[in-house]
């Protein structure tokens, strides 16, 4: 009877302290993450991965800094202030393929989403297509964000000039593009991303919107002004009373990383990452698309920080 008491309290005691001697043996990590201004999809992006990353690995603890957006997180990560931040693809592109041939400048540790670029406008409104913007106030976007870059560019392609045949609204905070398109100080709202706040602040506005991208002939046209930009597609139901799918163009955005984040940090973070996509996907509509995998097709090899790289072969994914 002894012997067996013995055994028992063995059990509980190893039951008791085994996850915890798991949890200490691997440390907890603090990384500090750029996001951009409220009301953006930037912000959102990032509380759904800190949850999600928590979720899967509870000694990871992700700071989220709010900035200005791609052009100020760039700042921060060169000058090491910040850890991580999220840039969208025209910024991302144009850092990167500038960056140092050594590869000690910044990398890409892993993917967001694909951020399919649309004009909106309430339901009600006569704006029909990209040229009957001609005349009127459009709200673009934050001074910083690379989401701007795409809007003009689209309107470029498009035959035009963002600053004479429109009124281009330039803002402060993100959010604020919605409520002017509400209360008539804007005609349209520039958005991409489907997890993007302000598109559906308008989709589920009293009355609701219409979604539109560039005219089927200005796509190659756009596509040839920036090696970021992608054909894309909207699916059918991305956005209440959008009944038919949208082709349009857009570009992948990024978690860069700081030049010299050392790779034990990058291959844990990866990996919660990777394994917490499903939880990542409940909280932000375009979830699953931040796989690590997709970099294999997204971006040259040259880019990654090498700890995603190696995390990438491991999983048996040859990037390019």
């Amino acid at each position: 009877m002894g012997r067996r008491r013995e055994l028992l309290l063995g059990i509980i005691t190893l039951a008791a302290t085994g996850p915890a001697r798991a949890q200490l043996s691997e440390p907890e990590l603090r990384l500090t993450l750029g996001t951009a201004t409220p009301g953006g999809s930037f912000p959102a992006f990032g509380r759904a991965l800190i949850a999600a990353v928590r979720e899967v690995d509870r000694g990871v603890v992700i700071e989220p800094r709010i900035t200005k957006g791609s052009t100020e997180n760039l700042t921060l990560l060169r000058t090491g202030t910040l850890d991580l931040a999220l840039v969208q693809g025209e910024y991302a592109y144009e850092a990167l393929s500038g960056g140092p041939a050594d590869g000690s400048g910044l990398s890409v540790v892993a993917p967001i989403d694909a951020s399919p670029g649309m004009f909106v406008v309430p339901a009600s409104s006569p704006i029909q297509n990209v040229q009957d913007l001609r005349g009127r106030a459009v709200a673009l976007g934050t001074r910083g964000s690379g989401f701007t870059i795409m809007g003009r560019t689209v309107l470029q392609g498009s035959g035009i000039d963002p600053d004479r045949d429109i009124t281009p609204i330039l803002l402060d905070d993100a959010g604020d593009g919605a409520t002017q398109v509400l209360d008539g100080r804007a005609t349209a709202l520039w958005g991409a991303s489907l997890g993007w706040p302000g598109f559906k602040t308008l989709a589920d506005a009293p009355g609701g919107a219409r979604f539109f991208g560039p005219a089927p002939e200005a796509i190659p046209k756009i596509l040839a002004l920036r090696a970021s930009m992608r054909r894309l597609t909207v699916p059918a139901g991305s956005f209440r009373g959008q009944d038919a799918p949208i082709a349009t163009v857009g570009s992948w955005s990024f978690i860069l990383a700081r030049p010299g984040l050392d790779a034990a940090r990058v291959t844990r973070l990866v990996r919660a990452i990777d394994r917490g996509r499903e939880a990542l996907a409940r909280a932000y509509p375009q979830g699953r698309e931040s796989d690590p995998r997709t970099l294999a097709s997204t971006v040259p090899a040259a880019w990654l920080h090498p700890a995603t790289a190696s995390y990438l072969r491991d999983i048996g994914v040859r990037p390019e």
